[in-house]
C-alpha cells in the first residue's frame, strides 16, 4: 500500500509538471495506456471483455473519467496537496450517495463526521488565496464522480469480473477524451511526451500494488495506510514546486482526513 501510495504521487507530480496540456488530453494518454495494459491481461486471463450488465459499467466508466478529468484539472491549477485533499473527500461521497443508491445504513455520528471533513474544505479555501471558489467546486465535483463510480462499482461486485470494471474505464474515458482533443490538441513536445508515457505507467503499477494489497491484508488496516498520501503531496509539493501553507490550511487540511478516517469507525 506504501507503494502503491507512491506511485500515485509521481503520477500527481508527473501531471503538475505539464500544466500546458490540457488535464483532458492527459486523461486520454493514461486511458490509452491503461487501455492496452488491461486488454492484454484480460486476454491472457481469457476473461471476456463486455461484461453483463454493460449499461452499469458504461456509467461507471462515465463517472469514472469525469472525476479523474476534474481531479486533473485541480492538480494543474491548486496547490499539489490541496488538490489530493479534495480528493480525499471522494469517501464521503460514496457513503453519502451510498445510502439512496445502495440502500447502505448510516449511523447518525457518521454525518458529525461528514460536517468535520467539509469544515476542512472551507477552511482550506477560506484561507489560501491561491483556491478560487471555481477550483473548489471542480475539487469537490471530483470527488462527487468518485464517490459516485465507487456506488456503481458495489452495484456490479456480484456480476462483473473486476478486470472488465477496470477495462470500462478507459473503454469509455477515451472516446469523451477523444472527442474533447478533437478540437483542443495541443501537441506534446521534448520531455512531455516522456512525462505522459510515467502517468500512464506509475499509475498501473500504483493501482497493482493496491488491488495487491487488498486482496491479501486487513481491508480497515490497510485502507488507513492510503491517507499517507497528503503526507506525500505534501512533501513533493514543497520539493518540486515550492509550495508551503499557513497554518489554518494544514488545520482544514486534517479536519479532512479526520472525517474522512473516522468516518470508518462506526462500520467497524
Amino acid at each position: 500500500m506504501l507503494l502503491a501510495g507512491l506511485f500515485f504521487a509521481f503520477m500527481q507530480v508527473m501531471v503538475k509538471f505539464v500544466p500546458h496540456i490540457p488535464a483532458v488530453e492527459i486523461v486520454f494518454f493514461r486511458s490509452l495506456i491503461s487501455l492496452v495494459f488491461t486488454f492484454g491481461i484480460l486476454k491472457r486471463n481469457r476473461v471476456p471483455l463486455l461484461g453483463n450488465n454493460k449499461k452499469l459499467l458504461v456509467l461507471r466508466g462515465v463517472t469514472g473519467s469525469m472525476g479523474l478529468i476534474f481531479f486533473f484539472y485541480t492538480l494543474q491549477h491548486i496547490p499539489l496537496a490541496s488538490a489530493v485533499t479534495l480528493q480525499y473527500l471522494s469517501p464521503v461521497f460514496t457513503a453519502l450517495l451510498g445510502i439512496v443508491l445502495v440502500k447502505e445504513k448510516v449511523k447518525p455520528i457518521q454525518f458529525l463526521y461528514f460536517a468535520l471533513a467539509f469544515g476542512g474544505v472551507l477552511l482550506i479555501e477560506g484561507f489560501d488565496p491561491r483556491i478560487s471558489p471555481t477550483y473548489l467546486v471542480i475539487g469537490m465535483a471530483s470527488a462527487f464522480f468518485a464517490g459516485l463510480a465507487y456506488n456503481i462499482i458495489r452495484r456490479l461486485k456480484n456480476s462483473e469480473h473486476p478486470l472488465v470494471i477496470v477495462f470500462y474505464f478507459p473503454l469509455v474515458t477515451l472516446p469523451i477524451a477523444g472527442i474533447y482533443c478533437l478540437f483542443f490538441w495541443v501537441w506534446p513536445t521534448g520531455w512531455d511526451w516522456l512525462i505522459l508515457l510515467g502517468i500512464g505507467v506509475f499509475t498501473q503499477f500504483a493501482q497493482y500494488y493496491m488491488t495487491m494489497a487488498y486482496q491479501n491484508a486487513n481491508l480497515s488496516r490497510i485502507a488507513s495506510l492510503n491517507y499517507l498520501g497528503i503526507v506525500y503531496a505534501l512533501g513533493f509539493g514543497f520539493i518540486f514546486f515550492n509550495e508551503s501553507f499557513n497554518l489554518l490550511t494544514y488545520v482544514g487540511m486534517a479536519l479532512v482526513l479526520s472525517g474522512v478516517v473516522l468516518n470508518f469507525r462506526p462500520n467497524k
